[in-house]
């Protein structure tokens, strides 16, 4: 995952807060789609591949902040 390492952290942060947030208006979509789990509405797949679409940056941003905090052996 050397890649990971390549994108800077300002970057990544600043694409995952929109990507979060998107679209702001009128509501953004993780909060639409955690009321349709709450009510059991979420069973189409363009659905749950917007959940996952919208939090696939916080997800690599987790990774990559976790996969910088493990110290790295060089045996």
């Amino acid at each position: 995952m050397r890649w990971l390492h390549r994108i800077p952290y300002p970057l990544l942060v600043a694409v995952a807060v929109l990507m979060l947030g998107a679209p702001f208006v009128p509501e953004p979509h993780l909060v639409e789609k955690a009321r349709m789990l709450a009510e059991g509405r979420l069973s189409r797949p363009i659905d749950i591949f917007d959940v996952f679409w919208h939090l696939a940056p916080a997800v690599l941003l987790g990774i990559k902040f976790a996969m910088g905090r493990k110290p790295t052996t060089t045996d």
